[in-house]
């Protein structure tokens, strides 16, 4: 649209009085110019900047800024006010240590991320101080500053001090650039913390000892007792001990002094926390088959008097369904003065926090589920059921901003499927897709080295995703594509597609089909037919592979092999190809990758390429080129533009860039830029790096409306924009 403004035409059509008329004239012809550029500027711009979104998200109770649910709670300590403080080994934007109350976050320990430092394991509180369990890592530059860091090669495993509002509280004799920190192992990890009575006991599991510290006098160690395997710890109302035997996985009975006391706890099937309530009732967390919360009388002989959980958990019933009181990956517990129960979810990655009252009945709950994560949608569903990796997701869109979603499915099941490649690898995209009608689930990782099938079958596994192939490329040291114990029978080199021929989701004989191909994968994936594709950074000019998928077998897995894979040859405009996305049903392709005129400044895998081409009847003999785009590429810039990945669906193709996060829409049939997206006030303006090739996952419903979902694993959620277009 071209709007033209004379100034003649501007001045007829205003009107003054006429003692005014000779002042505001004069005035008119000098701001003209202005107004004339602003018009200009406006509708030269419109076709972007007018486009309207909303930023929204998935996977955390809080949208950022000050605000989210740390990831992987790992030590957990409830106060009798009900105050909740909570440690991870990781937390990407900082909160190793989370401190919670009322469903709310208010607080966590500062300086606990960066230069060498980790959270951990375990945590206590008294009335002035949080024990902490973490990792001090050597850091050559602040080494060679004068600063306390242990030496290159060294880790120390620590208990930080910090007073309870979360600033590090250094003591005499402390270590660490500020001393706080007392240093109880080189070796290995703390694995339990428990205080009492002006007393800190620590679980050394790598000499197989409980230290004991004066709290007084912090960091002086009173004495230790030997306890094979020490874990978690807790301390009753004698103050005497109770401590996990992480090999055994019985629960042992100690005095103060550490004399071992009668009284050991050997039905508690797989504790993993532990905890006292008000009653001086022992609390354990049962993450073996019961998925419970098992509750002791420990007076005398310990004896189970009740449990907290549905028995079998978020597995009982319909398998995976989300329910009030269905837990599972129990992490942690702890109890206050009321009587309320506080009961934590994260061993597999994802933190699900509840309070429970004296009763049973959930109180609130507070969710940080996503670490390198990104969704997408049911395609039959229109977008109302979203998957993560481990999640299914209920979606209505005409709720507030951040409340659109449900947690309905968790789609894991350890003790089904011990063989899940999810438990022995780290995926970190899904493609989800129809099959002849049936619902599949493919996830890659970050490095792009292999590809896992999903199935799914609601009558006898409910929501859980069923494992059903994989694709694992030849590996270039040579040897085992996948180096280890896992996955059993697995060829000894070259690639290999598994399929799950017998249904039982394991890695049996008989069931791998082996090859040997050029080993750097530049990308993965997987069309709306279910055919699989794969880019290798071949030097032959022949990095193309198609997998066309041949049907399901009679236990629902997608049938792909090598003997009907095709190879098909790259394009020469690329000298390094990484990325593949083909549409069957325009016979469109696009690849993305390194080019002669715009080649890569240093060999990064997970790099997208720095031009995007579309071809159109690609199927054909005569490939026709359609356009070609340089895309954000500028690894000098300050932060450095880097496109880490893209989505087509419909009428454009979605770009994110790597430490920007920003979306950049272009148009599919011209390749022009039409729009770009920057996280939203809603998500506080803000999000982490892209780190995955899939970190963008863009689809249309059918009614016009287009999702965008970015990863963002700074902050535990799935960004997702909604436009129209």
């Amino acid at each position: 649209m071209f709007i033209q403004i004379t100034k003649m035409q501007l001045l007829t059509r205003v009107k003054f009085f006429p003692q005014q008329r000779h002042f505001w004239r004069k005035k008119i012809i000098q701001i003209i110019p202005i107004i004339v550029g602003i018009v200009a500027i406006y509708f030269t711009t419109s076709g972007t900047s007018a486009i309207a979104y909303k930023t929204s998200w998935i996977g955390n109770s809080f949208g950022g800024g000050d605000r989210w649910v740390q990831i992987k709670i790992e030590g957990m300590e409830v106060t009798r006010d009900g105050k909740v403080y909570t440690n991870s080994i990781w937390d990407e934007a900082g909160r190793e240590v989370g401190i919670y109350e009322n469903g709310n976050v208010i607080g966590k320990a500062e300086d606990l991320h960066g230069w060498g430092r980790h959270g951990g394991k375990a945590i206590a509180v008294d009335g002035r101080y949080m024990y902490v369990a973490m990792q001090q890592s050597a850091e050559k530059k602040a080494k060679a500053q004068g600063k306390d860091y242990p030496p290159p090669g060294t880790t120390w495993y620590c208990v930080r001090r910090y007073n309870l509002s979360g600033k590090p509280a250094p003591f005499s004799g402390g270590r660490g650039w500020d001393k706080s920190m007392l240093i109880v192992s080189k070796q290995d990890v703390i694995t339990g913390l428990a205080v009492a009575n002006h007393r800190l006991y620590v679980s050394d599991a790598a000499t197989n000892r409980i230290r004991v510290y004066s709290t007084r006098n912090f960091g002086k160690q009173v004495s230790n007792f030997p306890v094979s395997h020490p874990g978690k710890i807790a301390i009753d109302r004698r103050r005497n001990l109770w401590v996990i035997q992480e090999n055994t996985h019985k629960i042992l009975h100690y005095s103060p002094v550490g004399k071992q006391l009668s009284g050991t706890i050997s039905n508690a099937g797989k504790p993993t926390a532990i905890a006292f309530d008000r009653r001086g009732r022992l609390l354990v967390t049962d993450n073996g088959v019961r998925q419970q919360v098992l509750i002791y009388d420990v007076r005398r002989t310990p004896k189970l008097v009740g449990t907290l959980g549905i028995k079998g958990g978020v597995y009982a019933g319909v398998p995976g369904k989300v329910e009030d009181l269905k837990l599972y990956d129990l992490s942690g517990v702890g109890a206050d003065d009321r009587g309320n129960i506080y009961v934590n979810s994260g061993l597999h990655g994802g933190t699900d926090l509840r309070k429970f009252s004296p009763g049973g009945k959930l109180q609130w709950r507070l969710l940080g589920l996503h670490f390198v994560d990104n969704a997408d949608i049911d395609p039959q569903t229109d977008g109302l059921d979203v998957f993560a990796k481990q999640e299914r997701f209920s979606m209505n869109y005409s709720k507030p901003v951040g409340k659109q979603w449900t947690y309905k499915g968790y789609t894991l099941n350890p003790f089904k499927y011990p063989q899940d490649p999810r438990l022995h690898t780290s995926p970190t995209s899904v493609f989800f897709r129809r099959i002849q009608g049936k619902p599949f689930m493919f996830l890659t990782d970050m490095y792009n080295s292999f590809l896992e099938i999903y199935r799914f079958n609601a009558k006898t596994d409910g929501e859980i995703a069923i494992p059903g192939g994989m694709f694992v490329g030849t590996n270039g040291r040579g040897g085992k594509a996948i180096s280890g114990n896992w996955p059993p029978l697995q060829p000894n080199q070259g690639e290999w597609i598994w399929r799950d021929r017998n249904g039982n989701g394991a890695f049996d004989k008989g069931e791998y089909d082996s090859s040997q191909d050029y080993p750097y994968l530049g990308g993965w994936w997987v069309d709306s037919k279910g055919d699989v594709w794969k880019t290798l950074r071949t030097q032959d000019g022949v990095g193309i592979r198609h997998y066309p998928v041949q049907g399901v077998d009679v236990k629902g897995n997608p049938i792909y092999t090598y003997s009907t894979m095709e190879k098909q040859k790259t394009p020469n405009i690329f000298t390094d190809l990484r990325r593949i996305e083909y549409i069957p049903e325009t016979d469109t392709m696009y690849l993305s990758g390194f080019t002669k005129e715009h080649p890569a400044t240093r060999d990064d895998s997970k790099w997208y390429g720095s031009e995007l081409v579309r071809y159109d009847r690609w199927s054909t003999k005569n490939p026709r080129l359609r356009w070609r785009l340089q895309v954000p590429y500028n690894p000098q810039a300050k932060p450095e533009l880097l496109t880490a990945s893209m989505s087509v669906a419909g009428d454009y193709v979605f770009l994110v860039t790597f430490k920007t996060a920003e979306v950049y829409i272009y148009r599919a049939d011209t390749g022009k830029l039409v729009k770009t997206l920057k996280p939203g006030k809603e998500v506080a303006g803000e999000s982490g790096w892209i780190d995955i090739p899939y970190g963008i996952r863009a689809v249309r419903r059918r009614n016009g409306e287009y999702l965008v979902f970015v990863e963002e694993d700074w902050k535990g959620k799935v960004i997702f924009y909604r436009l129209n277009l």
